[in-house]
């Protein structure tokens, strides 16, 4: 084992990660947030916000005890052991996933280099996926140091924008929280905002290495809801003052970067929306990468090269700029994502909170309790 693997590594970086893969196109620009939260008014939308967080939380700790028991760092080998045989039903799934993923982060992308830019949208989409090709292809310490560097902006810009925010028009968000509005469907919000990012955990599997006991698995994962959700959680009180308008926004956060008349803090977030997606985008395609290495490489007689990852990389973006710019970002959250939900609960969620956590209440084999992690 390593002996650089400390607390950071073991505690806190899978909750980076998984902020890392859930933050994306559509949760940076504030665009799930107005389609999931926002119809069930500012209170219901933070009562959706809290039920996704609990999930996140359960689910990733469970996920993060299970790969452990298991020695699961890609996806191939924790769903061979979750769903057996059956285990290709995630593999297809995942695909899907990525592309409609990847395609909104695109969207995204091309969004704000028109918004604030004035360029095509296609030009915005290929500087990202440009980018995610350069880190995804240098493995995974490329990778965990983008995680790691990109949350520290990613959280003070957000702070940053919460005081602004209150100190511009803290009234109108007050007045929102107080005023009477109707919070039906918050729970099926949170249900399905929850549903189609929880993916994340097992995108985030290679960071799981770090892992060195249950307890770790248990502590990781209970802080990666928390982690995850606070930026959204910020943002959300924000928009909350300018509800029921902003729902119809295409870039709520632009939008609402306008009414703060503050160019150069504009500027600085719409980069660090950029980041997000970048660090998004290079956890799903970095997943892809570590299981065709474990698959390439097993017996130890062939390495997975830097070339191998940029070619899939290559590939996987190719596709994922046709649909973005084929669908569009609303249509891709509000329909793709809802759909994906629905499917991840099904063949992820359901079995890992009932076989899963059967097996993992099962004494361990002799000798195989948990896996020694990665150097």
């Amino acid at each position: 084992m390593s002996g650089k693997t400390g607390w950071f590594q073991r505690w806190l970086l899978p909750g980076l990660a998984f902020k890392a893969v859930v933050i994306g196109g559509g949760y940076a620009t504030g665009r799930e947030l107005a389609s999931y939260f926002l119809p069930s008014g500012p209170r219901g939308g933070l009562y959706a916000m809290l039920l996704s967080t609990a999930i996140w939380s359960t689910v990733c700790a469970i996920t993060f005890l299970f790969a452990l028991r298991t020695g699961s760092r890609d996806y191939r080998t924790f769903f061979k052991h979750l769903l057996g045989r059956f285990w290709p039903l995630y593999e297809v799934a995942y695909l899907a996933a990525l592309v409609v993923i990847l395609a909104a982060f695109a969207a995204a992308a091309g969004a704000i280099a028109q918004a604030v830019f004035g360029l095509p949208p296609l030009a915005g989409a290929l500087a990202l996926m440009t980018l995610i090709t350069l880190v995804a292809a240098w493995g995974n310490d490329s990778v965990e140091r983008l995680f790691k560097y990109v949350s520290f902006l990613l959280y003070g810009t957000y702070a940053v924008f919460l005081i602004l925010s209150l100190l511009k028009f803290g009234g109108r968000i007050g007045a929102a929280f107080a005023t009477e509005t109707p919070t039906t469907g918050w729970a099926m919000g949170g249900l399905t905002y929850a549903g189609y990012n929880i993916i994340g955990a097992i995108i985030i599997l290679p960071v799981t290495r770090h892992l060195t006991s249950r307890k770790d698995a248990v502590i990781a994962g209970v802080i990666a809801g928390p982690l995850a959700m606070a930026p959204a959680i910020l943002f959300f009180i924000v928009m909350a003052g300018f509800y029921p308008t902003i729902q119809h926004q295409l870039l709520p956060s632009d939008f609402l970067l306008g009414q703060l008349e503050f160019p150069a803090f504009r500027i600085l977030f719409q980069t660090m929306i950029f980041a997000a997606l970048l660090e998004s985008g290079t956890g799903g395609v970095h997943a892809i990468n570590e299981r065709i290495a474990h698959a390439y490489g097993r017996g130890g007689e062939r390495a997975f090269t830097k070339p191998m990852r940029l070619a899939v990389t290559v590939a996987i973006l190719a596709g994922s700029v046709f649909v973005a710019d084929r669908v569009g970002l609303v249509s891709l959250i509000a329909d793709g994502y809802r759909w994906l939900s629905y499917v991840l609960l099904a063949i992820y969620v359901a079995p890992l909170l009932t076989f899963g956590i059967w097996q993992l209440s099962r004494p361990a084999a002799a000798g195989a309790a948990e896996v020694e992690p990665a150097t």
